[in-house]
């Protein structure tokens, strides 16, 4: 318990002084007039609150990944505990603030619109059709996830086909509404359903006081297949939503464009990440600590198939009570249902952005949505297991374009831009190792794919120096507007 209450106050820290330093880096003017005010349709850029915005930010990257993630994560050992911590710090929070700070500047613009300004417009062509994807995927597995959760705490008679239906309704009603109408008024019950569960497992985890795998015992691979399964990279991309996540930067955009002042930008973009930062150790630490041990959870796991809400429900069930553990089990079903029909809104928007559609007839809103709801309710017949695994990679993917997006930006701009490079480095590395070394990728050895890995992040580290030589003192270097 040592090495999980030490993070948490590492988290809260890393909040109040890199958070600060981040705001200062990116510069955010309290008396600069948001997107919120200057284009204002009464759709999508709507002037709100910054505490619910923060609850929509949060409920918008908070999926199954800061829950599912961290306890299939954990399976490694306590390095998950310093993975969390620290790549949600210098990782995860500076994505996020910046993606959203970005979005602010450039009136709100989509992520594909951003990675253009300073990618190229090839590279946002690929991003929108990659993004695109990602973003269906999520709706798909967000509709299915949460609704066989559902049915595992309600009466036989309704059946998961019952609950998809349920779920994929209110998601075309929140993809088509002004955002204010679903997702303003519900997300604070939404939040509330998700704080319990996070405190009451938290307090159960304090009370319990069980003894886990500490960081300073060791952090080699524990996991039961270790030669097949090295920590570097597959616990990196395990665990996505609670330490790194490009999803997040495709979320941003929604919360920019309502945002009534910059000022606001540490609590609600880098505050968030900080908060799934903590739901993730929650549950890492809950999962070992419960079970007694990795190799405990391990054998859980083993016993069911390692589905991760089976663990979820027998510790909230055994810690909690009855009661209890169908409001915490509410908390986990909210999490993946706020970030599914965001998933969804942001499709809409972006493509909305990339053809210059005006969003405010809602004709044109149903054009767009319509066959993206016919690809999601398509994909609904694809197993879970196959679409979480390329939704994992593809998250992952797409924060590395994310990070060098912000990392151009902010050279562009004069500013520190190491604070984005290193991140972007990392995650590069992560990314490409993994396509070389999975089963789904090129299958290669650990060493091959590490070497090649090496290789391309390198490569880019050139290319990305000798752009920066070729385009210095030349009208690439332009202070911000």
């Amino acid at each position: 318990m040592i090495s999980f209450l030490i993070a948490l106050g590492v988290l809260i820290v890393g909040y109040m002084t890199y958070g600060l330093l981040m705001e200062k880096v990116f510069g955010a003017d309290p008396a600069r007039k948001t997107p919120a005010y200057e284009l204002q349709d009464g759709v999508d850029y709507i002037p709100m609150p910054w505490w619910r915005l923060f609850l929509i930010q949060l409920l918008n990257i908070a999926g199954m990944g800061p829950i599912f993630g961290a306890i299939m994560g954990v399976v490694y050992g306590p390095s998950a505990f310093l993975w969390i911590t620290f790549g949600t710090i210098f990782g995860g929070a500076v994505h996020d603030y910046f993606s959203g700070m970005m979005s602010i500047r450039s009136n709100g613009a989509s992520l594909p619109d951003l990675i253009g300004q300073h990618l190229g417009k090839t590279i946002k062509w690929i991003m929108l059709v990659f993004m695109f994807c990602l973003l269906v995927q999520v709706g798909a597995v967000f509709v299915k996830g949460p609704a066989e959760l559902l049915v595992s705490i309600t009466p036989d008679y309704m059946g998961l086909n019952f609950f998809i239906i349920l779920i994929f309704s209110y998601y075309m009603l929140a993809t088509l509404l002004p955002i204010d109408k679903i997702i303003g008024k519900l997300y604070p019950y939404f939040a509330a359903a998700l704080m319990f569960m996070v405190v009451g497992v938290l307090v159960a985890l304090i009370w319990h006081w069980p003894a886990i795998n500490e960081v300073y015992d060791g952090l080699g691979n524990l996991h039961p297949q270790k030669e097949k399964m090295p920590i570097f990279p597959m616990m990196f991309i395990s665990i996505a939503c609670g330490a790194v996540s490009g999803f997040h930067a495709t979320q941003s955009p929604l919360v920019a464009r309502c945002m009534k002042n910059e000022r606001y930008g540490r609590r609600i973009f880098y505050g968030a990440m900080v908060v799934e930062g903590v739901i993730a150790l929650v549950w890492a630490a809950a999962a070992i600590g419960f079970f007694q041990s990795v190799t405990g959870l391990q054998n859980y796991l083993g016993a069911h198939g390692n589905n991760a809400a089976i663990v979820v429900n027998t510790i909230t069930h055994t810690w909690l009570g009855k009661f209890g553990a169908v409001l915490a089990m509410l908390g986990v079903i909210v999490a993946p249902i706020t970030s599914g029909d965001t998933a969804l809104r942001s499709c809409r928007l972006m493509v909305a952005d990339t053809f210059h559609w005006d969003q405010k007839p809602i004709w044109t809103r149903l054009a767009i949505s319509i066959p993206i709801f016919a690809i999601v309710i398509v994909l609904l017949n694809v197993d879970f297991k196959i679409l979480w695994r390329y939704f994992a990679w593809s998250n992952q993917t797409l924060s590395v374009f994310t990070f060098w997006t912000i990392t151009l930006y902010l050279w562009k701009a004069k500013k520190v831009y190491w604070i984005a490079l290193i991140p972007a480095l990392f995650m590069t590395m992560v990314c490409s190792s993994y396509i070389l070394m999975a089963p789904e990728g090129f299958a290669l050895s650990q060493s091959t794919a590490l070497i090649g890995a090496s290789v391309f992040t390198a490569g880019l580290l050139c290319i990305f120096f000798g752009y920066l030589s070729k385009s210095r003192n030349s009208a690439e270097l332009i202070p911000e507007k």
